[in-house]
This record gives C-alpha cells, structure tokens and sequence, in this order.
C-alpha cells in the first residue's frame, strides 16, 4: 500500500493538553467537566470544586507521580501526557496496570488501603490537576453531581481492572486496546483515528499480557491489512469497523 503521507510518514498528531478553564468552569477536557454540565456552570458548589485544585507537574518522561506505599492524599487528575500505572514484584517483574489519558483519574485504587498500592510513571511530559481526596469527599456529601460522579470514576476502575480477563487471542486483545484508546481520546474531543501512542510496545505487550514480539507481529498484520498505518509510535486508524470485527468480544456493548 502506497502510503498517503510525504516520505511515508504520518504527521505530527496534536498533543492532548487541557488548558486552566476558565472562570466560572473547568475545561472541557477536565475529569469533573461532566459535573460542571450537570449541576450548570453557575452553580456556587462548583467554584468550591475548582477551589479544591492544585496544578502538579510537570513530570518528565520516568519519573514517578507517586511510588508503591505512599501515603493517599490526593487523586490526580491527568491534564497532559500519559501515565502508566503498575506494580513490582519481589523478583523484580513489572505488570502494567494500565494508561491514563488528559481528564482521566489516577489514585482511585487507594482510597480504601489510604496507601497508594501500585507506582505511578510517566510516559512522556505530563502534568495533573492534584485534589485533596478528604476535601473531595466532604464536597461530594454535599453536592450530588460529584458524589455520582466520583461512583461513576471507581466503577470504571473496575471495570477495566476485568478488561483483559478470558481467554482472547492476541489480534483480538491488540484490536480492542487500539479502539478502546481511540474511544478514550474521542470522548475528551481528540482524533479518533490518529494518535501517538506513548506507550512502548513492550509496556503494550504487558498490560496485554503478551509478548513484545507477539504486539509486533500482530501490529505489522494489521497494518498489511490495511486497518492501520503505523510509523514508530504514530498510529493512524483506516479502518476502524475492521479493528472492531476483531475485538468486540472484549468492548463493551
């Protein structure tokens, strides 16, 4: 296939960045922007939630967010970059958790062991909108819009925590992580179709809980295949009804 970018590459895709709203409501990218609609942006419960803000960052690309055993303060609201959650075990084996997008929520998984039970990394250049987790909660006793919401966060959390469970092949578990980032940045007013992906194929590979070499075999199909155009880490999806005839066993309905 005749590539349709200059010298057969893909162009830059757009940095996904939140900028600091504005005076009366968060941007459209934040975690909470949901209960600003909900609630009306005039509403004065809502100038408390943006008073409960504090701008953390920037991380550069490794450095932690928080580390295994932290004490829970705070969960942080990613505004750029991209995070990934995991774990080290006595050996020395690292399992990705997962990845975390501009207006997606981490540190939701300490709020009952109040210590944070997994490290926080980040994958490129990224910054958060940090709140106080006990200022958090005595305003959601108070306003329903954000108690909802913060159920509708941990319910999420969980449900991606039993994503990858089953027995599913490695096109299909490849296919449906592809769409699920697609719908994720889609959701926050982000291409759909064309992304960098932050991750290395190796962190992929884990989360997926497959081989390095086994990403790379089935991303080089796909792309044979003409369902994706992929140069390094620039992913242009060109057929996305394809990607989800393989992996719709693993999206939701």
């Amino acid at each position: 296939m005749r590539s349709r970018y200059p010298a057969g590459r893909l162009p830059e895709p757009p940095s996904p960045m939140a900028d600091d709203g504005r005076e009366a409501s968060f941007c459209d990218t934040c975690a909470f922007s949901s209960v600003c609609v909900a609630a009306g942006y005039d509403k004065p419960e809502l100038v408390e939630l943006q008073c409960l803000v504090e701008h953390a960052g920037p991380f550069r690309t490794g450095e932690h967010v928080f580390r295994t055993g932290d004490p829970f303060r705070a969960i942080y609201a990613v505004r750029r970059g991209t995070v990934k959650t995991r774990t080290i075990d006595r050996e020395g084996r690292e399992q990705v958790l997962g990845f975390y997008l501009p207006g997606e929520v981490i540190g939701l998984n300490a709020i009952y062991p109040e210590q944070f039970p997994c490290d926080a990394v980040a994958l490129d250049t990224t910054s958060f909108c940090r709140f106080s987790f006990p200022a958090m909660s005595a305003l959601a006793s108070r306003v329903p819009a954000v108690q909802r919401h913060l159920f509708r966060m941990l319910s999420k959390e969980l449900g991606n925590a039993s994503l990858l469970a089953g027995d599913y092949s490695a096109d299909e578990r490849v296919a449906a992580f592809l769409l699920d980032l697609a719908g994720r940045f889609a959701a926050r007013g982000f291409s759909a179709t064309r992304f960098h992906l932050s991750m290395s194929r190796g962190d992929i590979a884990n989360y997926l809980r497959l081989a390095a070499e086994t990403v790379s075999r089935v991303l080089s199909r796909f792309r044979t295949q003409q369902l994706i155009q992929i140069e390094g880490r620039d992913l242009d999806i060109l057929n996305p009804s394809g990607l989800k005839a393989i992996g719709q066993a693993l999206l939701p309905e």
